[in-house]
């Protein structure tokens, strides 16, 4: 009995705090649930948001290209012999004119000087041979005479219009020999010439091939000494690819950089696009027929050539430069812009496209909108949109799609 009523008395004051504590978990999990009721995921929690912006679009179109002169000649040999004096180094300017090299031209004198004795001989020659001509009319002259007056002899006569015949014959054949001989002595006379090499046209030395003491031979074909360039302008060889070279047209703007002027822009105009690409070098060759040596096709992309030239007052740009090129097809300065990302295509033939926004108070929405310039990563919102409005370019889910919720909180 005792422990019974020992029982009875804790029974109570335990069944209370058991009943609270019931009581307090409902009330917890009836806020929970009211608020899953109530408060649904927020969509724009599961967005990537970018805000309309404002800047420049540009449709481009990029290639590689090599920076060459404009005007340069490569100044070869003409003679063989010993280069015994040179007068230039690489880097140094030179006009036209100016004597750059110097061959041993004693062979060359040599023919020369037997070309004109060779030709004094048969001046002499053929004097003699005129004087022996005058004879021989002169006899000529005194048999037809006595012929006239029947004292003669019909033989005598033959004889001596033979004679002054030949005598004529010899002095053509001596002034052809003349005329031959002159020919070959001014040949000679160049030849000996060649032995002194002259800058043919101003410029700067960039290479220099040959060495004082060195013996050329230009038996086969002529040897290069050194390359003069006008580095006042240079043309850029620029590899444009079969897919994009249909988008350029002679006039178009352009822009470029180098890799040794990261920051700098230099921009001109698209001069000329070559109707073929060049020529593949042949097997063992080693060179192409462009200045870029690239040759017509790489990794089996076919290249076609476009030129342009800039001006270069300041000497910066280098031969054989690396240019990246971009040529403009089309652009947008201050235009309204936003990620490419963020349009689902409508109506591609018109631009027309399709964004997702999120408002104010959360409201997500759809809007279309007419698109202008595009490049890569941007595009030109021509009407649909206005600065500062937010846009979704994607979603924070695993297949990217939207979240199968309401879209108005």
């Amino acid at each position: 009995m005792v422990m019974t009523a020992r029982r009875a008395a804790r029974a109570p004051g335990t069944g209370r705090r058991r009943h609270r504590g019931f009581i307090a978990a409902a009330v917890v999990l009836a806020g929970l649930g009211s608020a899953a009721l109530l408060r649904p995921n927020d969509p724009a929690a599961s967005a990537e948001v970018a805000v309309v912006g404002r800047g420049t679009v540009e449709d481009t179109v990029t290639a590689l290209g090599k920076i060459q002169p404009r005007a340069y000649v490569d100044v070869g040999a003409q003679v063989s012999g010993q280069l015994t004096r040179l007068h230039v180094a690489v880097g140094q300017m030179v006009r036209e004119g100016d004597l750059l090299a110097e061959i041993d031209p004693a062979l060359q004198q040599a023919k020369v000087e037997a070309g004109r004795a060779e030709r004094a001989r048969l001046t002499a020659l053929l004097a003699e041979q005129r004087a022996r001509a005058d004879f021989a009319e002169a006899q000529l002259s005194r048999q037809a005479a006595l012929r006239r007056s029947g004292s003669g002899r019909g033989e005598a006569y033959d004889q001596a219009r033979m004679e002054a015949r030949i005598a004529a014959a010899q002095v053509e054949a001596t002034q052809a020999q003349i005329r031959q001989t002159d020919s070959t002595l001014q040949a000679d006379e160049a030849q000996l010439g060649y032995t002194r090499i002259y800058a043919p046209m101003s410029g700067t030395l960039i290479a220099v091939d040959a060495r004082q003491g060195q013996t050329i031979n230009s038996a086969y074909e002529a040897p290069v000494l050194m390359r003069i360039a006008d580095l006042s302008a240079m043309t850029v060889w620029t590899q444009v690819s079969e897919a994009d070279v249909t988008r350029l047209t002679d006039g178009m703007p352009l822009y470029f950089t180098t890799l040794g002027h990261p920051g700098r822009r230099w921009t001109a105009s698209l001069q000329e696009i070559l109707p073929a690409p060049p020529k593949p070098p042949a097997s063992g060759n080693g060179g192409g027929s462009s200045p870029s040596g690239n040759g017509g096709a790489a990794n089996s992309v076919v290249l076609y050539t476009a030129l342009f030239e800039v001006a270069n007052e300041q000497a910066e740009l280098r031969p054989d430069m690396t240019a990246q090129v971009f040529f403009v097809a089309a652009a947008a300065k201050d235009a309204v812009t936003v990620p490419v990302a963020a349009l689902t295509p409508v109506d591609e033939a018109v631009e027309r496209h399709r964004v997702t926004l999120i408002g104010s108070g959360g409201v997500v929405e759809t809007r279309e909108v007419r698109v202008g310039v595009r490049d890569r990563f941007n595009a030109q919102i021509l009407e649909g949109l206005a600065e500062g409005e937010r846009i979704v370019v994607g979603w924070k889910t695993d297949d990217g799609r939207p979240p199968k919720i309401g879209f108005r909180l």
